[in-house]
């Protein structure tokens, strides 16, 4: 398959925006959070609500963008390949880099103090049930794995469906990322209650809806360079301000907050993520390039070995920031952030060179 250059930088973009959305969560975690911040928040002060409202509610594309770009190359599955040989591709390639580093956030943070034997005991006996304690960030392999779980399913419709029809899908997926909205204004809607969940939208929610957004833009959407630019640039503008305002109003130095309720447009299945990952995707799409720049295709290849083991390295700099350097927050965001992006990548590329390194990085 011929390599679409501009799928390496969004790739890259969204690796550094994920670690600038952890580097911003050392600043309104609550007493008590780890390197990500937990179920409650705290602001201290105006300025860290300032930037960080801008730092991490910009960045909230991060996810969405790494789910449009495994969409845009795997959707449909190929007419040669079987549900299996699909499976063992796609799990072969995620799957054992994930476990080894599921493995080390268990046993590595005994070193240095900061998890117990207990809590390092109890995380190597649910390895197969969920993520570390201080691996959250793994929260995202598992949808990861879900979409690809489905993909052989929805690759028979997709195939055939006319834009039409996948049209009115993506209208049901928008509509569906409004109920966070619409629950916090009206209550339970469209059959929710206490003992269903599964409301009227449910199969047309999550990150599902990203995948037939992804085949639509590469395969229906035939706008011009000039007008996806434009529309993309207006997308991203209007989601980017609705995603930061959702923090920043509700965000009230001092005051504890809880995370979920504080954060509910930083959901990655909310309207505002949809319209500003949306928007993105479609500027980086008008990228004609023949062929990617070395160092970008370097990191993108490197990108999901930097994504695991950067909470190592974030911790080591927010110290380093907070302890050492006392940069004000405007700086200290970005500076952890950009510190931990360039020794991921040092890191990572060393261990590419090792025998087999792929089952390691990926």
């Amino acid at each position: 398959m011929k390599r679409v250059v501009f799928l390496d930088y969004v790739r890259v973009f969204a690796c550094f925006l994920v670690m600038l959305v952890h580097a911003s969560e050392n600043f309104y975690g609550a007493p008590g959070s780890t390197d990500m911040v937990g179920p409650q928040a705290l602001l201290n002060n105006e300025t860290d609500r300032l930037w960080v409202s801008i730092y991490d509610g910009f960045s909230r594309m991060s996810v969405p963008l790494f789910m449009i770009v495994s969409a845009f190359l795997l959707v449909p599955m190929k007419a040669e390949q079987n549900m299996w040989q699909f499976y063992k591709r796609r799990f072969t390639h995620i799957l054992p880099p994930m476990f080894i580093f599921m493995i080390l956030y268990s046993t590595l943070p005994l070193l240095w103090g900061q998890i117990h034997t207990e809590t390092s005991v109890k995380d190597l006996s649910r390895i197969l049930l969920n993520f570390p304690t201080l691996a959250g960030h793994l929260w995202f392999m598992y949808p990861l794995i879900s979409l690809y779980l489905f993909i052989p399913m929805i690759s028979p419709w997709i195939n055939k469906a006319t834009a039409k029809e996948e049209r009115f899908f993506i209208l049901l997926f928008l509509i569906s990322t409004c109920i966070p909205y619409l629950n916090r204004f009206f209550g339970e809607v469209w059959g929710q209650c206490f003992w269903n969940e599964y409301h009227m939208l449910w199969y047309f929610s999550g990150y599902l809806g990203y995948l037939v957004l992804a085949h639509y833009i590469r395969v229906h959407l035939d706008w011009s360079r000039s007008k996806r630019l434009n529309v993309g640039l207006l997308l991203t503008v209007i989601g980017a301000v609705w995603t930061i305002l959702s923090f920043y109003v509700q965000a009230v130095p001092g005051v504890i907050h809880s995370t979920p309720v504080l954060e509910i447009g930083w959901a990655f299945c909310t309207i505002n993520c949809v319209l500003l990952t949306t928007g993105m995707f479609l500027m980086f799409s008008c990228i004609q390039q023949q062929e990617t720049p070395r160092l970008i295709l370097d990191i993108s290849k490197l990108s999901y070995g930097m994504y695991l083991m950067h909470i190592f390295w974030l911790g080591m700099w927010t110290s380093i920031c907070k302890e050492v350097l006392a940069l004000p927050t405007v700086a200290a965001i970005p500076f952890i952030a950009v510190a931990t992006f360039v020794s991921c990548y040092v890191a990572t590329k060393i261990l590419s060179y090792l025998p087999k390194s792929k089952w390691i990085i990926g």
